[in-house]
């Protein structure tokens, strides 16, 4: 087994790249932040994704997080010393490793353990197979920080879920369980924690095996699916709000309710 390690500026933080019979498996890495993605987290994530196309023998793409989280998403504290220009390009850069990880030649599998939350829960969407534990948790609080998401951003969801759940999603906030996840949709397969990573491998090997034309052939069908629709965002439009994205992140920092302007 190939095994490399981008250990990166944040503290403790880091992304593991392996490489075993025909599988490469990406693991993120930073467990005192549940495994939450800075801005040069989510530009290395995209790099690396892209080198699993390197090796040939590379037939499946395996992403998953350390420990008992996938990913929180981005890490909103990163947010609270930068700003909004900065922030509004931390999430360009955000959307377009999402999408090349949704775009990728090989499947891609995501193993999902503990929460998955925010862009965390769009990187999952991205994979074309979602394995979930029993301690997996889907969600997108996005109305307690006052990120407004374009239509390519909620497609994924809309895709899966329906419109009507969409909404309820960043209506209310609310988390889905695994269970409650399996039944929607959001995740293909529901396993015990303990036989996750093996079933995961097991998946991985299987599709492995499948003809590479036919796998291939697929991702690109349901790709123009997913392109065919247009982004709607033009140049007057953001992924954060002015007025309630501060507000929103100040209050996550200072672990209180945000008090959102009103219009």
């Amino acid at each position: 087994m190939q095994v490399r390690t981008t250990r990166l500026e944040e503290e403790d933080a880091k992304i593991i790249y392996q490489e075993t019979a025909g599988l490469a498996i990406i693991t993120i890495h930073r467990p005192q932040l549940k495994n939450a993605l800075t801005a040069n987290m989510w530009e290395q994530l995209a790099k690396i994704a892209l080198q699993s196309l390197d090796n040939p023998k590379n037939k499946v793409l395996l992403l998953r997080g350390s420990g008992e989280n996938f990913t929180a998403g981005s890490d909103i504290k990163e947010f609270n010393s930068i700003s909004l220009e900065k922030a509004e390009e931390a999430f360009v850069l955000m959307e377009k490793t999402i999408s090349t990880i949704e775009q990728l030649p090989l499947p891609v599998i995501g193993v999902i353990n503990g929460p998955a939350m925010g862009a965390g829960l769009e990187l999952a969407l991205a994979c074309d197979i979602r394995i979930g534990s029993d301690k997996s948790r889907l969600g997108i609080p996005v109305g307690k920080l006052g990120i407004t998401i374009n239509n390519k951003f909620a497609k994924r969801l809309v895709d899966l879920v329906g419109p009507s759940a969409t909404k309820d999603f960043v209506f209310t906030g609310r988390m889905y369980k695994a269970e409650e996840a399996y039944r929607a949709g959001l995740l293909n397969y529901l396993v015990p924690e303990k036989d996750l990573n093996k079933f995961a491998i097991r998946m991985g090997k299987l599709v492995a095996g499948m003809s590479p034309a036919s796998l291939l052939a697929i991702k690109r069908s349901v790709q123009e699916c997913i392109d065919s629709v247009p982004v709607l965002w033009n140049s007057s439009t953001t992924f954060v709000d002015h007025n309630d994205f501060p507000e929103g992140v100040r209050a996550f920092v200072e672990k209180r309710q945000p008090r959102f302007s009103r219009y």
